[in-house]
């Protein structure tokens, strides 16, 4: 039998992704290992060893590792239909047994900023600071061994900011972008090479073995030889494949510099999105031209890691927001990512008036509901499903023309036993730029072939909301 123990600690707590039965008994466990040592590092891996990541039953059929900034994030799309395209895609078809990875040069700090900004799904993973941070799930549970790995490189921080104060064209950026194995600064226009070459010199004389990475014609960062995004990903892949989770397809999606690193790994295959960097598209040409896994979308950003889906075959491409008749939709195996989805797709544009026979799409609904079904307000109101349902026809277009979407996060089954499958998922909202989000439990009986009754709907408001007298007007 294959060592499962567990890559995502934070997400098994999360989702009681775990053996239940040993709940009580674990958590009593740790909490012991706690008290007996206070280190960081002996807990997490206390965690780690003890905890079984159940979500992963076999290799999954698709890692994407994705940089944020316009490559996931399209910082010209002020209606996000291309990131919105991809979130329902994925938790439709892919988060029920695929991983996502993002991996950002943002630090931790900025990561969260571009969160409240963007209706960015959950990643499994996040690898921040161009590669020399990795953390798992919600609560970015750190890697301590990844850090490990770096501490054992030729690496000085003071020494790196004492060789750079020689050089006027440099400007320290914020200090939430100086990290423990990061120094970033800003560089007047036109003297990255030279200073590049300079600097490397200096460093290398003072004993120090690192990576200097110019991107964006305005940012330099230094870092250990051993970190950025490439050397994350081998790393990622590596622990996986101890784990006998070795993905089965990886996508590596960038448009800069930053990313080129994440194209030169055997067997991933990767694409630059249209808008990608003048530099990336140079390192294309004098380094992976020839290179048959990597390829130049013609779309931007998110609609780009769409059309490579496409192009390599690795899963469904038709996003719910673009299917003509999603609301009718039903596959040959039950599938809980759709039901959801559907729905909450269904629930957006009849109150954006999108919908014009919305009655019968109600009257559908309804009929998926268990007579007795139950919904509970995160008000702590309870009442019938179906009148819930019923109660839609009233406001619909109430957001007409205004901008407002609806997005699920995190899709995934915490229990299915006896005919009965339990679903847990982060339902978001957004009406110009006020957003609510409730934590939603969703109770599945299954009727036969690729059918799912709705049992009962309970929600809680999630701590990223800010509640105020508005939210009483939050549905369902």
């Amino acid at each position: 039998m294959r060592n499962k123990s567990l890559l995502f600690p934070e997400l098994t707590v999360r989702f009681g992704l775990f053996n239940k039965p040993n709940i009580h008994k674990t958590i009593s466990v740790i909490k012991r290992k706690r008290k007996k040592n206070n280190s960081r590092s002996d807990i997490h891996k206390d965690t780690e060893n003890m905890l079984i990541m159940e979500r992963l039953k076999s290799p999954p059929p698709l890692m994407i590792v994705s940089d944020l900034d316009h490559t996931m994030v399209d910082h010209q799309d002020h209606d996000n239909l291309s990131l919105l395209r991809f979130n329902s895609l994925w938790e439709e078809a892919y988060r029920r047994d695929s991983l996502l990875v993002f991996s950002t040069a943002r630090s931790p700090i900025l990561y969260k900023e571009l969160r409240k900004e963007k209706p960015l799904l959950t990643p499994d993973i996040i690898i921040t600071s161009i590669g020399t941070e990795i953390a798992f799930g919600n609560s970015m549970v750190p890697d301590h061994s990844w850090v490990e790995t770096l501490n054992t490189h030729k690496w000085n921080q003071e020494i790196v900011l004492e060789e750079t104060r020689k050089f006027p064209e440099l400007t320290l950026q914020p200090k939430t972008e100086q990290r423990l194995h990061k120094v970033s600064f800003y560089i007047d226009e036109g003297k990255g090479e030279a200073v590049t070459k300079e600097l490397s010199h200096l460093l290398e004389k003072r004993g120090l073995d690192v990576k200097i990475i110019h991107s964006w014609g305005m940012n330099l960062d230094v870092i250990p030889r051993g970190g950025g995004k490439g050397e994350a990903l081998e790393y990622l892949l590596k622990k996986l494949k101890a784990e006998g989770m070795s993905p089965v397809n990886t996508l590596a999606c960038g448009d800069s510099e930053h990313d080129a690193e994440l194209f030169s790994i055997p067997d991933v295959h990767g694409v630059m999105v249209s808008n990608s960097q003048e530099e990336l598209l140079k390192w294309h040409t004098e380094n992976a031209l020839n290179n048959s896994k990597l390829i130049h979308s013609s779309e931007r950003c998110a609609d780009g890691i769409l059309q490579a889906i496409d192009y390599f075959k690795l899963g469904p491409t038709l996003s719910p927001r673009d299917a003509s008749e999603f609301l009718n939709g039903k596959a040959d195996i039950a599938n809980p990512g759709q039901e959801v989805v559907r729905f909450y797709l269904f629930y957006e544009r009849l109150r954006r008036g999108e919908i014009k026979k919305y009655e019968t799409y109600i009257a559908s609904f309804k009929e998926s509901c268990d007579q007795d079904a139950v919904f509970f307000h995160p008000s702590g109101e309870e009442k019938s499903l179906r009148e819930a349902i019923d109660e839609l026809r009233k406001y619909n277009g109430d957001r007409s023309g205004k901008k407002f979407w609806v997005w699920v996060d995190q899709v995934l089954v915490i229990d299915n036993i006896s005919g009965k499958c339990i679903v847990k998922f982060d339902k978001w909202e957004q009406c110009e730029d006020e957003r609510k989000c409730c934590t939603t439990t969703v109770e599945f009986t299954s009727k036969g072939r690729g059918c799912l009754v709705w049992e009962q709907v309970k929600q809680i408001w999630s701590e990223e909301s800010e509640l105020n007298d508005e939210n009483n007007c939050w549905i369902i």
